[in-house]
This record gives C-alpha cells, structure tokens and sequence, in this order.
C-alpha cells in the first residue's frame, strides 16, 4: 500500500468534509434571501446533513470493512462531490435540503475511510504521526473555511461553495477506485437490524438535540435500549465486543464527544457574545478567534512527542484541563487578553484530544474492524456539537456565563474521565522497531 498516497488521501478527504460545513455557515444567510427561504428551511439545510451523516457512519465503516475502505472512500468522494454539484444548481430551498441529506449519505461513507484508510496503512505505533497531520489539515480547513467562503460569496454567489469541493472529490474518487492494489476485507454479516437500530438512535439523538424534540429523544432511548440488547444477542454484532468493551475505548469515545461538545458550544456562546454584545461584524470576531485553529494545528503536530513521553492518559487529561481553563476565560470576552488566551486554549485542547483520543480507539482495532473503529470514532464528533449548541442554546439567553460555566466542566468531566486510557508504559514508541521497518517498509524522505 502506498502510505503516501493513503496519507493524502484521507487528509484531503478530511479537509472536504471539514470545509463543507465551515464555509456553508457563511454562505447560509445569502442563500436564505436568495432562494426566499424561512429561517427553519436553512437550518434544516444543516440539520438534514447531521442526520444523515451521523446515523450511518457505523453502517458504513462496516461497509468498509467488508468491502474496502478505499472502495467506499471512492464511492463516498464520487458522490459527495456529484450531490455538492447538485445542491450549486438547485432550483428552490427544497432541493437544497434533500441534496444535503444525500450529501450526508456519501459523507458517511467517507469518514469512516479516511481513518481506516490509516489504520491499514499503519502499524499501530506509528498511527500518531499520521493522525496528527489529519487533525492539523481539519484545523487549516477551520481557520481558512470562513474566509474562503466568504470570499467565493461576496464574488461569486453562495452557489460557488458547493462546487469548490466538486473537482477535489473528483479526482481523489477516481484515483481510489482505480488503484489496482490488493485491499483486505472481512466476510461477515452486516447484521441489518443493529445497524437499523443504531441508525434510528443516533437519527433521533440528533434530531432531538438540534430540534429541542422530546419525541425523537425518547425515540433514541427506546431504540438505544433495543440495539445494545440486539448486540448482546446477535452472533456476529455491528459493533465488535472486543474493541467497544474496552474501557479505554470507551473513555475515549466519551472524551471525544465532551471535548467536542465544550468546542461548539462556546464556539455558539463566542460568536453571540462577540456580534451580540460587543457588535462586532462576522469577520472582525472571525479575526478575533484564529489563536484557535493556529493552536489546534501546532498543538497536533506536537502530540505524538506528548503521547510518546507521557502516554495517552497524562496527555488527554492535561488537554482537557486546559480545553475547560480556555471555556472559562471567554467568559470576559471583552477583556483581550483572556479573549485570545481562551481561544488559544481551546485550541490547543482541542487539537491535542483529538490526536490521543482517535489513536486510542483506531489503535485498538483490528484491521479487519477499521471502519467501525472509524464510524464510532465519529459519530461521536458528530453527536458532541450537537449536544454542545442544545446546552448553550438553551442557557444562552441568560447570558454568557451560565452556558460557558456548564461547557467548562463538561470538559473538566473528560480530566477523570482519561483514568482508564493507557499511561507511558503501554505505548511502546513512535517510531517502529527494526523488525516494523522490515514488515512495513517506508518510502525514503525528500
């Protein structure tokens, strides 16, 4: 397997993902005016995406394992760009949302690929390098979202930020399902009814999330309940008991989706905060929180050295810390120092979480599992700013502290929560030992 082009791959297809969504918040209010919409219809615009993408990811990681991941990042690459070229042509707001939930539908088949891309590519090990740099490219894809959007609708029309992801999608699908190489895959069952069942649940979790529904909660619950007694019955389960049953795994999905949570939700706290009370304009507060994306990039870049010398357990626990000490100092936005501190903090936080916590559920699994490893991984970076924006949503009119004082130890939960990860001891290094250069050989640097 050519590592390089494994790497790039998933990095690229990352940074489409990660960018769609940035650049779609700025092109939202044009497109309402244009295309007389309500303010309900664009949010469903968002909306129909997240439900869609984050039912099926498990599904399709699973997919992937059974038929190849680089089959289903093709396919998923192919026809995220085709529905991006859909939604820039559509007539009315109706066609857009539709669009967007077939976008969602192709998003999930990628996501899942581009970590289990890696995890094929990679021994073990070695997986902290490459996560770093997909972590990096998605904070790039944060900082540069806004101003790319922004410049492509003041010039072009809200219609030009879905075809900027059309030729990239293009080429990396063409190039993944071209490839000639042997892939692995793992003939079992696709346990239909979990995946149903799972889909329903993380629908409805969603749905009731963004919406404040009750129904599609208790929905998610009664399915919830049904699916983990399905897999506790079923002879070959959605899920493998070996990689859920873990409790580092676990720990991790958990600190994912609060560090997540914390991010969005002061992220919604923020903007209100900086348009709202200190009447800044969309650019000048966007200006205000680059110390985020920046930090979040070199905070990735660091965090395999953190993870080789002080282990997944101290690293994730110090980043949340200092994700919840970055929550609290946006509490006096007007105050530059803390507003700069505090997003820096989050940031850094932010970029060093996803690194550890990622490796240690993609490291545990086997290859044969992932893309499940990878749909798990993020379903619960989709569930996260969903619960994240419901809480400061729902505080937010109170002001800003309450909301932000919530978030801050919704991170401080994720600090005893990293207990089960492993500590130093258990990652053996970073870099491979002689006989992993033999077995997995590099390609000479430049």
């Amino acid at each position: 397997m050519n590592r390089r082009l494994t790497l790039a791959s998933s990095v690229v297809g990352a940074m489409v993902v990660a960018l769609d969504g940035t650049v779609l918040t700025v092109a939202q209010p044009t497109l309402q005016r244009e295309l007389h919409a309500s303010f309900a219809e664009v949010q469903w615009t968002s909306t129909a995406y997240l439900i869609a993408v984050a039912s099926l990811l498990v599904c399709a990681g699973r997919l992937g394992d059974r038929y190849g991941q680089r089959r289903m990042f093709g396919l998923g690459m192919l026809g995220f760009g085709a529905a991006s070229a859909g939604v820039g042509l559509a007539p009315g707001i109706g066609w857009v949302i539709g669009l967007r939930a077939v976008q969602g539908v192709f998003g999930a088949l990628l996501q899942p690929a581009t970590l289990g891309m890696l995890r094929a590519g990679y021994p073990p090990d070695r997986l902290a390098r490459p996560l770093a740099v997909r972590t990096a490219a998605i904070g790039l894809s944060a900082a540069a979202g806004p101003l790319v959007g922004g410049a492509l609708v003041t010039g072009l029309g809200w219609r030009a930020v879905f075809f900027l992801h059309v030729l990239p999608a293009a080429v990396l699908g063409v190039l993944a399902l071209a490839r000639r190489e042997q892939e692995s895959a793992v003939h079992t069952s696709l346990d239909v009814p979990g995946a149903v069942l799972l889909a329903v649940t993380a629908a409805g979790l969603v749905h009731g999330l963004v919406t404040g529904t009750p129904v599609s909660l208790a929905v998610a619950v009664v399915t919830g309940v049904a699916f983990v007694r399905h897999e506790r019955r079923s002879a070959s389960p959605l899920l493998p008991p070996g990689l859920i049953g873990a409790p580092a795994v676990g720990a991790a999905l958990g600190i994912l989706v609060a560090a997540s949570a914390a991010l969005s939700g002061t992220l919604f706290v923020a903007v209100y905060a900086l348009q709202r009370a200190l009447g800044l304009d969309p650019f000048a507060s966007a200006l205000r929180s680059l110390p985020l994306p920046v930090l979040m990039v070199g905070s990735a870049a660091a965090c395999p050295v953190l993870l080789r010398r002080l282990g997944p357990r101290r690293t994730t626990a110090t980043a949340m810390a200092l994700l919840a000490l970055g929550v609290l100092l946006l509490i006096r936005p007007s105050a530059a120092p803390a507003l700069y501190g505090g997003f820096g903090l989050l940031g850094a936080g932010f970029g060093t979480v996803m690194v550890a916590a990622t490796q240690v559920v993609v490291r545990r699994a086997e290859v044969g599992s992932a893309g499940v490893a990878g749909g798990v991984q993020q379903t619960a970076l989709n569930l996260g700013p969903a619960l994240g924006v419901a809480v400061a949503g729902t505080l937010v009119g109170s002001g800003v502290v309450k909301p932000l004082l919530v978030l801050a130890f919704l991170a401080a939960l994720g600090v005893a929560a990293a207990s089960p990860l492993p500590g130093a001891s258990s990652i053996a290094s970073v870099t491979p030992h002689a006989d992993e250069r033999d077995r997995f050989p590099v390609p000479a640097r430049r």
